[in-house]
């Protein structure tokens, strides 16, 4: 079996990390597919904006257009079934004895990437795209990029074949996800983001922010307006900085 290096298989939820890393496969591959996960996850209504994304990627870029491949989404319900987290029950957020947030939920981004990686073999896509970071993060061991190196050697032994493991935000601050977004994609790519993706713990989408919709106040909230902010500010001091020049 060989994989194609030069098509992907985007993790995508539909949240913001996500959707920079479909804008980031898109401009760099040839071929790109997305997959999603039902976990019974109570935020939910990322499922749905998932396809909104989408959809509105293939209006707005027509160069990405003919790129963008099927997407796939996954039953993994029985993850929800086996954890006690404020991501998958109608809990309180809050910080747990471990020193994790109560939305951490155990194994999950092995799962996901186990699944993807199957799903791509079956597909013959070479590389495996998610939104994983360690920079502005909520502390998440899973997220690190010493797991994906590990998940990455695992695969490959696995299943005896190459994929890459690629984690194009990890070093990078919500801020810097945000310019990302722009370099990739202008302003109708931010617009998309706000407007269409879903980040919200709380699953809420009544509200609209400068930087999307959601509660304002959940740790996935509280990492985006943030960084929203840091973005805006950057990018009023360059636009000073160019009338002085």
């Amino acid at each position: 079996m060989v994989l194609k290096p030069n098509q992907a298989l985007v993790l995508f939820s539909g949240g913001q990390d996500s959707t920079a890393c479909l804008a980031w496969a898109l401009d760099r591959y040839d071929h790109v597919e997305t997959v999603g996960f039902d976990y019974g996850q109570r935020h939910r209504i990322e499922l749905d904006q998932r396809l909104v994304v989408i959809d509105a990627m293939r209006t707005n870029f027509p160069s990405w257009r003919p790129k963008l491949g099927d997407d796939h989404l996954l039953d993994l319900t029985l993850l929800g079934q086996i954890s006690e987290t404020a991501l998958t029950r109608d809990t309180a957020i809050s910080m747990a004895e471990t020193g994790l947030p109560t939305t951490f939920v155990p194994g999950r981004n092995l799962l996901f990437l186990t699944f993807a990686a199957a799903l791509a073999y079956r597909r013959g896509l070479g590389i495996l795209v998610g939104g994983m970071c360690e920079t502005d993060y909520s502390g998440y061991p899973d997220c690190r990029r010493s797991t994906l190196d590990a998940m990455e050697t695992a695969l490959n032994l696995g299943m005896d074949v190459h994929y890459e493991l690629a984690s194009p935000l990890m070093d990078l601050t919500k801020a810097q996800t945000w310019a990302l977004m722009h370099d990739l994609g202008g302003d109708d790519l931010v617009e998309i983001t706000v407007e269409h993706s879903h980040t919200c713990y709380q699953g809420e989408r009544d509200q609209r922010h400068g930087w999307g919709y959601g509660c304002g106040i959940c740790p996935a909230c509280a990492l985006r307006a943030s960084g929203w902010a840091a973005w805006q500010a950057q990018r009023q001091d360059f636009s000073q900085i160019e009338q002085r020049s």
